[in-house]
């Protein structure tokens, strides 16, 4: 093999070490003569090492400015940027269209937050991101985020929904609480205290004293909801009666009225201190497992993503209902995410779980095409109305959520459900949103008179009757047909019903005790016809007028509606 013959193509000066083109005899640099015979061979390239830094500085901007550019893109656009090259093909990382949601850390949403669901949407294209809001018990702060587009979906409780002008609609159910939520009395401080017939007594004698007694509850919450909704279904209770100790936690509440220096009275608390103070024997006034369906969690959608992405939004809801049909064949990992979120213990995690029943995708959307959820916007806005947070019920609850984006959910659920239903037909239920039909629990009539009470509803109207008779008025039907649509979400296997005669002291006591009692059994029959609560008819003549007036007044003809604790 031939080497190759170096050129030369410059010459060293030997005194000051000048590099000097070929061409030259003397050095530009001293002018000393050059030697030829010291020449030095051509290069690749040369370096000049004094700009070395400075090309280093800009290689690692331009790669930095790189770096940058590409994660700044679009999360649809960028992957394209990281193709991979396989032979001839190029192949592309899948495109994920972002999803933000907005919600804070109840327990009924924990499975939004799951990693699970997660993992589901990216299968699907989705990049699921849930924002804990910074002030989370405050909804209105997370539907704003929605109005303002910087979010697509948020999670809330219908009546906040409904007290805020949503740029958007409900599009599914996510849970409705069973117990999960209750009013509390503080039976520790105030022993007699076991009814809202007490509570009204207390509130007297405070009064009398210049005090006033307090209330304690989560603001902007479910348990302000279930402080408006008693106030506006029962005689004993006003809010306006009480100062009102608004907290930010249930846990707040929860202390409050366990410190023996506050003068709380009631307190309106979410599991796990509902069975906390149980255990501890206050006692649990009312519920939402009394007053079944009173709360209920919503999933909002964005105006912009129903019209811009409705078959995310359908893949997105069928990916939640299927994560939710997961944990109720195994509860177990929804438990850990609750206590996880909650840092709550495993037996408080269990009371949390106990009280909510989730919605699954089929009794979700017969909620929201039978008319059920349209029913339950309505009787939602007028306990807001009544409490003067809404100016008037709805007109058309129809225009306030949309049902077809649930339907593949649905759909998606039929085919497991008719596997299982040979081997469990309980779980089948279960998935369904059926629930197996418990025998009704039967009392004999002593027992619903000896019933602890709960307190009188509030009967809005009157309830009359013919002249010296036990015959109901046009009116007094029209009264009661009234009542007993107020009363239908109540739970008949733990609450009942007392129908209390009254009479005023005129004319023979025999007689009026007699038609006392038929008047009572009256209105009990007339409300058994269409309720399923148990419900008992008494009599307590005149021996019972209300204060403040004679006797002899007319007012003391009058009907009471009590209800009754038969069960937890």
């Amino acid at each position: 093999m031939k080497s190759t013959p170096k050129q030369y193509h410059s010459i060293n000066c030997q005194k000051c070490g000048h590099i000097n083109s070929i061409a030259l005899t003397h050095c530009q640099n001293c002018h000393s003569p050059l030697n030829r015979n010291k020449t030095t061979p051509t290069r690749s390239f040369m370096i000049n090492w004094s700009v070395v830094p400075l090309i280093g500085i800009l290689a690692l901007a331009g790669i930095l400015y790189l770096v940058w550019k590409t994660r700044s893109l679009p999360v649809e656009k960028a992957t394209k940027i990281n193709s991979i090259s396989t032979g001839s093909e190029n192949t592309f990382k899948q495109e994920y269209t972002p999803l933000l949601a907005s919600g804070n850390s109840f327990s009924g949403y924990s499975t939004f937050r799951s990693p699970e669901l997660r993992q589901a949407l990216k299968k699907l294209g989705i990049d699921w991101r849930y924002q804990l809001s910074m002030d989370e018990m405050h909804f209105s702060k997370q539907i704003e985020q929605l109005n303002q587009g910087k979010t697509d979906l948020a999670f809330s409780t219908l009546d906040e929904f409904l007290l805020q002008k949503v740029d958007g609609k409900v599009v599914g159910l996510i849970d409705r609480t069973m117990g999960g939520d209750a009013v509390i009395l503080n039976t520790k401080k105030y022993p007699k205290l076991r009814s809202l017939q007490d509570l009204t007594q207390l509130v007297q004698q405070q009064r009398s004293q210049g005090k006033l007694l307090d209330i304690a509850f989560t603001g902007n919450s479910p348990s302000e909801y279930l402080a408006l909704l008693l106030s506006a279904k029962f005689e004993e209770f006003q809010l306006s009666d009480f100062q009102i100790r608004r907290v930010e936690d249930a846990a707040d509440a929860w202390k409050l009225i366990q410190d023996p220096r506050q003068n709380v009275a009631v307190a309106v608390v979410w599991e796990p201190y509902v069975t906390q103070a149980q255990k501890q024997g206050y006692t649990v006034v009312l519920s939402s497992g009394d007053a079944q369906g009173a709360i209920v969690d919503v999933i909002i959608a964005s105006n912009r993503l129903i019209q811009s992405q409705p078959d995310k939004l359908s893949d997105f809801l069928a990916a939640y209902y299927r994560r939710v049909d997961a944990d109720m064949r195994d509860a177990s990992r929804l438990k850990q995410q609750i206590a996880q979120d909650g840092q709550l213990s495993a037996e408080d995690a269990i009371a949390v779980m106990q009280g909510i029943k989730f919605f699954t995708a089929p009794e979700a959307q017969s909620w929201l095409t039978d008319g059920t959820f349209e029913k339950r916007i309505v009787s939602t806005a007028a306990i807001l109305t009544l409490a003067g947070k809404m100016e008037q019920v709805p007109i058309n609850p129809k225009n306030l959520f949309a049902s077809q984006f649930v339907t593949k959910a649905a759909n998606n659920t039929q085919t497991p459900i008719d596997l299982v239903r040979a081997d469990n037909p309980t779980l089948a239920n279960k998935l369904v949103g059926q629930e197996i039909a418990l025998t009704p629990r039967k009392f004999d009539r002593n027992s619903l008179t000896s019933a602890p009470n709960i307190g009188n509803l509030q009967v809005k109207g009157n309830v009359k009757f013919a002249y010296d008779s036990a015959t109901l008025t046009p009116e007094g039907k029209q009264t009661l047909d009234r009542l007993a649509a107020e009363m239908s979400d109540f739970n008949d296997r733990t609450v009942a019903v007392r129908v209390i005669g009254h009479t005023s002291r005129t004319g023979l006591a025999a007689l009026n005790q007699k038609l006392s009692q038929q008047r009572s059994q009256v209105v009990a029959n007339y409300l058994k016809s269409r309720l399923k609560l148990q419900i008992v008819a008494e009599s307590k003549g005149f021996r019972q007028p209300l204060s403040g007036i004679s006797p002899q007044d007319p007012r003391n003809q009058r009907t009471e509606i009590r209800l009754v604790r038969v069960g937890t």
